[in-house]
């Protein structure tokens, strides 16, 4: 692939110093659509300095200035993001901008993409899958029913010479090359035999019967996207499944797929999943009909080159024309492998869809599953679930649900009842609190009056603290701490975190320097019954 920077707008200096930062980064890069990417972004910059009230004779003479310049210009859309992305570091890789402040402006952060595609809602997400179900079907009950019709052919099953005989002897050679037989005229002009026998030109009637066509391989990937959240580069290079063994039984199947991405910034990743078929409702069932689908496209290929063995496999329309540039591999006689965005784009206009399908319907995949699908869980927060409308609506009730049950543990372990600058006669003495009405416990015995523990009595509204219950709580709070040094700490957690958090409360309401004041004066009484209280048995 070569590029000519004798093209861009820039002195000739200003050209061969891009063009050697490109042939630096270059070195990293494993595909020509990066390449492309680029060098589109390079003649960007080009024109940029080129419309410079005073333009740079080289890269060495940009400025702070006119870097901020090129930022601004960018930085508002996620196309400038990537842009700026792009540009900087073949910028940095030429040595006389690494310092100064030009390398500060350089090295300044640039923003990550804000996303702008959602998932789909639920209406949004059947049509979708509607669409790609009925077409993806009707083309595999086509190629289902020729494909059946061949295998009788072929093990002499039909009459010699009857309709289906003949029908079959075409379905041999589409088998074998791709095409149905043509008659070619001395002026060269093809003519399709067979005519009145197939019903038809449209490739229905032709081709068709035994090859997906690149609309229907989409609809495949739509599917398959669905089930698995698979990118749409995915497809490109998916090698056909594997079968594993299922545990012994014979009425299922595990197919191991290998899945390729590429990595922003460059490099691969890879995985395998696994996919049971086990019913019509299996993940595995979708893999099962395409590889049904694509058998004689797959077949066919591994004929005309030896070791394609790629799953996603198409019968082009016009194979003679020039194939659309992708990193897929190159077509194989008149098939093609992949989905590019043409397809995507075209496939959605065809079903009257608001945009290519494959970012929405994966985000809504990824989303629905709740976990990472062949990406980080630093990036499935961040990128998917975080910015998506549909998840932050659905989680809305259920943050409420959460404020509320925090709300109420909160409430929980705080001192209910009220204080008191001196003791009511009226009120009846207990080893933690005054009671002001017994009869009123939110924990009542079968007798009517109380039947919680003293230790429960901070928690209740009838309960009245004044200055003479300051020494023993603020030593039983002492003793409640002591305990985490000899208590497993799941153990001291569910026995004594309520309680003492709710003395953590009272302290506070009390007031920290009255608090450690009754600390001092902590006698014997109290240190008995606190004992007695943790020890359990100091009961009401």
């Amino acid at each position: 692939m070569a590029f000519d920077f004798t093209e861009l707008p820039v002195a000739e200096p200003t050209q061969r110093s891009l063009a050697t930062v490109f042939a630096v980064r270059s070195a990293g890069w494993n595909s020509h659509e990066t390449a492309r990417a680029s060098w589109v972004t390079v003649k960007a910059f080009a024109r940029f300095i080129s419309e410079l009230e005073r333009p740079p004779e080289d890269l060495g003479d940009l400025t702070a200035a006119m870097l901020k310049r090129w930022r601004a210009r960018h930085i508002g859309t996620n196309s400038g993001k990537s842009v700026l992305r792009q540009v900087r570091p073949l910028l940095r890789a030429d040595p006389r901008l690494a310092g100064g402040p030009v390398g500060e402006e350089l090295a300044r952060r640039i923003p990550k993409a804000v996303p702008i595609k959602q998932s789909y809602g639920e209406e949004e997400r059947e049509r979708v899958l509607l669409a790609a179900q009925r077409q993806f079907r009707t083309a595999l009950l086509r190629i289902r029913e020729n494909t059946r019709l061949l295998e009788r052919w072929r093990t002499g099953d039909l009459a010699e010479d009857s309709r289906d005989w003949r029908l079959g002897q075409v379905l041999d050679h589409l088998a074998d090359t791709g095409y149905v037989p043509h008659t070619v005229a001395p002026s060269g002009t093809k003519s399709l035999k067979d005519r009145r026998l197939l019903g038809g030109t449209s490739p229905e009637h032709t081709w068709g019967r035994l090859f997906l066509s690149r609309s229907e391989l989409t609809a495949l990937a739509v599917l398959l996207t669905v089930r698995f959240g698979w990118n749409l580069s995915v497809y490109d290079r998916l090698p056909t499944p594997t079968t594993a063994p299922s545990a012994g039984l014979t009425t299922t199947v595990t197919y191991q797929v290998q899945v390729e991405k590429r990595r922003q910034g460059g490099g691969w990743w890879f995985s395998t999943e696994n996919a049971t078929d086990s019913g019509a409702d299996s993940a595995g069932r979708l893999i099962t009909q395409a590889l049904e689908a694509t058998a004689h496209g797959r077949a066919l290929a591994a004929r005309l080159a030896p070791g394609t063995g790629f799953l996603m496999v198409a019968r082009m329309h016009y194979p003679k024309r020039r194939h659309q540039r992708t990193e897929r591999p190159r077509p194989v006689g008149p098939l093609s492998f992949g989905i590019g965005n043409g397809d995507a784009q075209l496939w959605a206009i065809t079903h009257g869809l608001g945009g290519a399908p494959f970012q929405r319907t994966r985000r809504t995949t990824v989303t629905r599953e709740g976990r990472p699908l062949q990406h980080t869980q630093g990036t499935h927060q961040s990128i998917y679930v975080l910015p998506d409308e549909h998840v932050q609506r659905v989680s809305q009730s259920v943050f409420e649900a959460g404020a509320r049950e925090a709300l109420e543990q909160a409430q929980a372990v705080v001192f209910a009842g009220d204080i008191a600058d001196t003791p009511d006669p009226g009120h009846e003495q207990t080893v933690t609190a005054d009671c002001a009405d017994e009869t009123a416990s939110p924990w009542p015995d079968e007798q009517g009056g109380c039947g919680a523990d003293f230790l429960l009595c901070l928690a209740c509204p009838n309960a009245r603290v004044h200055p003479g219950h300051h020494s023993r709580l603020a030593h039983l709070h002492q003793e409640l701490h002591s305990l985490r040094s000899v208590l497993p700490g799941r153990s001291w957690h569910e026995r004594w975190n309520e309680h003492a958090l709710r003395l953590e409360d009272l302290r506070d309401k009390v007031g920290p320097a009255a608090w450690n004041a009754a600390l001092a004066r902590v006698n014997d009484e109290d240190r008995t019954l606190v004992h007695l209280l943790v020890k359990g048995e100091l009961t009401p």
